[in-house]
């Protein structure tokens, strides 16, 4: 195998800027690469956290007009993370979210700031970056969309493009009138372009000119291709079966390790779970929930939107604290949904306990401390949720959909009986549905032995980024044989 270079382009990065699990993939997957004799260097928007992390920076180019004043490009380093950073005060210095104004609405300028995104990784991949010219351009999600089509308008080599998908729910489509402003000629705004329902589409741009196609599980492959996945791009999708693949994202075991998790009251291993009720003890405390680990704790971190199936949860409430079960929540998102949460915890006193926001500590200490995690999700790309779940020994409650159907064995009674189960899988994503399944994790959690099996098995279970890297290094290479 000859090495690879490759240039990741990304919106945001674990441990810098994170709003969801793209920034978790991005973090990790760089140092498992590293591993498959791939080199990569990460570009991203130099929002101000970004350029407070990084370190030995220096200018590799600098922009005299670049979508609406001066820009210079940055390389460094951020910890283990090899960096190329925007730096375009205009574009990225701004507080809070990536994406998100403080009035909680999109920056009215997006489609400026991440067709710069874009515009700068086409460019070092035509050779703006003396010493790295990168053999691939690993595109994530819409913002990094225009990426194969500004290579497509220049002469001469290019490196091969692969546009990953990690919720198709979020397109990037933007009016048509911005069409010149953002660089792109007359001639692309059409159907076998950017042009989507007439406007610009980046992620449509993306999945119609790039060399590959991935997504970040195989059942998500599949349902984006149909009609109620493919949340209208189905039919392109369709047309490129062909290049479209699914990878199933991993975790960072070093980062998620119940053996070394500063974050916990008590760390354990599959050994020495019998420690691991420290854990729920300090969160149920953390969250006001009555100190008893004689019930069973069910925890949920999450965003709080529709898709995650939250109002599942709440549906199903009553019946899910029977016998004294317990729910500790960390999420926030839909205002509806965090005000219900609120009153069921007031409802519920000592049962229901939430906290509404982004704790990263408080994430760890729910996986080591819940005794199951619910996953209802509508639909589901991967999930990384319930991976960390089998890490920590808590069992994952999910829907069949996406990578929670790709990543959960479901403990039915050959499962149980061959010793392969890891949590609980229920179909179609229904109050019935969701509700049988917590009844039976319900009732195996009374069997102790039999649960400390499930605790092992998803302890025991790889869901480190080493077989990803694998398939995306093996990706990479096929790209550049054809």
């Amino acid at each position: 195998m000859r090495p690879l270079n490759v240039l990741s382009v990304t919106s945001e990065i674990f441990p810098i800027i994170k709003t969801g699990g793209l920034a978790d993939v991005a973090g990790a997957l760089p140092s498992a690469l590293a591993l498959e004799d791939v080199t990569v260097i990460t570009l991203v928007p130099g929002y101000p956290a970004v350029l407070k992390a990084l370190e030995g920076s220096r200018v590799v180019h600098h922009y005299s007009g670049f979508f609406g004043g001066t820009a210079s490009l940055l390389s460094g380093r951020a910890g283990d993370l090899d960096l190329f950073v925007i730096d375009a005060p205009h574009l990225y210095d701004r507080p809070g979210s990536p994406y998100l104004a403080p009035d909680g609405q999109d920056w009215p300028d997006n489609a400026r700031r991440f067709a710069a995104l874009a515009r700068t990784a086409a460019d070092i991949g035509l050779g703006l970056a003396p010493g790295f010219v990168p053999d691939v351009i690993h595109a994530h999600d819409w913002q990094a969309g225009l990426v194969p089509i500004y290579l497509s308008l220049a002469e001469g080599p290019r490196p091969a493009t692969v546009m990953t998908i990690h919720n198709i729910a979020f397109q990037g489509a933007f009016p048509a009138y911005l069409l010149f402003e953002l660089g792109l000629p007359a001639s692309t705004f059409t159907i076998d372009g950017v042009e989507y329902y007439g406007q610009i589409g980046f992620l449509k741009a993306g999945l119609q000119h790039a060399d590959r196609i991935t997504t970040v599980s195989p059942t998500y492959a599949k349902e984006i291709q149909t009609l109620g996945g493919g949340m209208g791009l189905d039919g392109l999708l369709r047309v490129r079966s062909g290049v479209v693949s699914g990878i199933l994202n991993g975790i960072d075991d070093k980062v998620w390790d119940p053996e070394t998790d500063t974050y916990l009251e008590q760390t354990y291993n599959r050994d020495t779970l019998n420690t691991r009720i420290a854990n729920k003890t300090a969160l149920q405390r953390r969250l006001g929930l009555s100190q008893n680990p004689d019930v069973l704790l069910f925890g949920v971190v999450s965003r709080l939107s529709e898709q995650k199936g939250l109002d599942l949860v709440l549906a199903g409430l009553t019946r899910l604290l029977a016998d004294g079960a317990q729910l500790a929540l960390l999420g926030s998102g839909d205002r509806i949904l965090e005000d219900s949460f609120q009153a069921a915890s007031i409802a519920h006193p000592g049962q229901v306990g939430c906290f509404f926001g982004y704790d990263e500590g408080l994430a760890h200490l729910v996986q080591g401390g819940s005794d199951a995690l619910l996953v209802p999700s509508r639909f589901e790309p991967c999930g990384l949720t319930q991976l960390c779940a089998m890490r920590y020994g808590s069992i994952p409650i999910v829907s069949r959909v996406g990578g929670l159907a790709d990543t959960v064995i479901d403990a039915n009674e050959m499962a149980i009986a061959t010793g392969v189960a890891t949590g609980f899988q229920f179909a179609p994503v229904s109050l019935s549905s969701f509700t049988d399944a917590f009844q039976r994790a319900t009732k195996l959690w009374r069997d102790t032995e039999a649960w400390r099996r499930l605790q092992h098995n998803g302890m025991s279970a790889d869901v480190s980024w080493r077989r990803p890297a694998k398939q995306y290094a093996a990706l990479y290479r096929s790209c550049l044989s054809t």
